[in-house]
């Protein structure tokens, strides 16, 4: 993409997604994760009434006399964004791509994260991690964030869930809110999504296309799975086709509804031919209620 052309893009999704982040999202976004996440501060002695989980067994065994630990309200909060750029996710066939969506919601978190003087970083991923930036604070780091979003082109073609969480639980130690988004084309994942979850505030991002559910009946066509290369005719009259096809949609959805609720994680089903606004809008009623 010529630098211009990506320059005025970007303008574009920084106007707009500014604009939702600072009248709509930043009270909520505030009141959603603010005061959530608590950091260790010190230890004192234990007076009645205390919480008898937060006693401190070591320095409890060590003095003989029991002994608790104060924790204090993280006021600078860490917001991961783990975003999936495989091929799958460049489709749509409404008003925009499962990407283009993705680049304006990831806009929409990071604007209302700096707004709260909080860090940002994201992991690009495929079937493998594509980039990794640092958490950071800062107008020009979120535009190169949105730049990377619009422009960036891949290695690898396919999904793998579990390479992106495994590395983000590697690479962020101290507790973060962490947004997933991805169209979840992909299962075996529910390992290092349980250890994500223990340690952070997660949150399921899920992008799906209506044409994805249902194969419409067009015919024999000559289609590409753009994950796998595979060019081949196929047709779409063929009722076992059709129902194959379903059938895999349903398992994969299927799948991220059950891990994410089983591991405690919260989740935000987008369709493209929806308002992610009003989508992220319910996310955080629930949260603040």
């Amino acid at each position: 993409m010529e630098t211009s052309e990506l320059l005025k893009k970007v303008r574009k999704i920084e106007i707009k997604t500014k604009g939702l982040s600072n009248h709509i999202f930043s009270g909520e976004y505030h009141t959603a994760f603010k005061g959530r996440g608590m950091s260790f501060s010190e230890v004192r002695s234990y007076q009645y009434g205390d919480d008898v989980r937060d006693i401190d067994w070591n320095v409890t065994a060590r003095t003989g006399e029991p002994y608790v630990k104060v924790y204090e309200e993280e006021r600078e909060l860490t917001v991961m964004l783990l975003v999936d750029v495989s091929q799958s996710a460049f489709f749509g066939t409404v008003n925009q791509l499962k990407t283009e969506i993705i680049a304006e919601i990831c806009a929409v978190l990071a604007f209302s994260a700096i707004n709260n003087n909080d860090k940002v970083g994201v992991i690009f991923f495929s079937d493998r991690v594509e980039m990794f930036i640092p958490p950071k604070k800062g107008r020009q780091h979120i535009l190169r964030i949105i730049r990377e979003l619009i422009n960036f082109e891949p290695v690898g073609a396919g999904t793998d869930i579990s390479a992106a969480l495994g590395h983000f639980n590697n690479a962020i130690k101290k507790r973060s809110i962490c947004f997933v988004l991805s169209d979840f084309q992909d299962s075996g994942y529910e390992l290092p999504l349980r250890i994500a979850a223990r340690r952070h505030d997660l949150v399921g991002v899920q992008l799906t296309d209506p044409a994805e559910a249902t194969l419409p009946n067009i015919g024999l066509v000559r289609a590409l799975d753009p994950e796998t290369g595979a060019l081949q005719w196929i047709d779409t009259s063929s009722r076992r086709l059709q129902h194959d096809y379903s059938g895999r949609y349903q398992r994969n959805y299927q799948y991220f509804r059950s891990v994410f609720l089983k591991c405690g994680a919260d989740q935000i089903p987008i369709r493209t031919d929806e308002s992610y606004v009003k989508a992220l809008q319910r996310f955080f009623q629930k949260r603040m209620g």
